[in-house]
């Protein structure tokens, strides 16, 4: 199925275009979740709304970009946003820890295994991406779809509507952050 063939299918509201759409890009969907939320069961979450929103915003799709490109710029936006709320609870929950409500505990980011890491180096990745998930949020979505996803910054600059100047500014400077961060883990 050409890519016109799966939009006009999804458009016309085709469950084979549906399962066709999930089939061939859920591990790249789940995948960028993953490298961006860093959880296994908020990147099904975030997968699961991600094919419901294509398909139901399909009519809107102008095809100025690659159906992949949009989808990936929906699943940082949708990963982005679950963070966000993520830190207002936990900023939510310190505040009731303050005035003497414990009822909610601070979320920790658990230990996870993202799909492309190699078991002997789980350690070595597990610190990885604790040092990628405290980088500004640009700079995490550049890297990741960069280094996780193979994106090239071209398509990383239509992913999040920037300059490939600007993509190749936050990797370097993504890249320097990380660089500051794990020499401070090592001492």
């Amino acid at each position: 199925m050409t890519e016109i063939e799966l939009i006009q299918g999804l458009r016309n509201g085709d469950e084979a275009a549906f399962k066709f759409l999930v089939d061939n890009y859920k591990d790249r969907v789940f995948n960028t979740a993953i490298g961006i939320v860093q959880n296994a069961e908020d990147a099904e979450d975030v997968a699961q709304e991600v094919f419901i929103q294509v398909f139901r915003s399909i009519h809107s799709f102008k095809a100025e970009s690659k159906l992949s490109t949009w989808m990936y710029r929906i699943t940082t936006t949708r990963s982005l946003d679950l963070l966000r709320s993520r830190k207002s609870k936990k900023r939510f929950g310190f505040l009731q820890r303050l005035f003497g409500d414990d009822n909610e505990p601070l979320y920790e980011i658990p230990d996870f295994n993202h799909p492309g890491v190699a078991m002997d180096r789980k350690e070595n990745a597990s610190k990885l991406f604790k040092a990628i998930n405290q980088l500004p949020e640009n700079q995490k979505t550049a890297f990741t779809l960069h280094k996780l996803e193979d994106l090239s910054y071209q398509e990383i600059s239509d992913i999040m509507q920037t300059s490939v100047p600007a993509i190749e500014s936050l990797m370097h400077r993504a890249k320097q952050n990380l660089r500051k961060i794990l020499e401070k883990e090592k001492d």
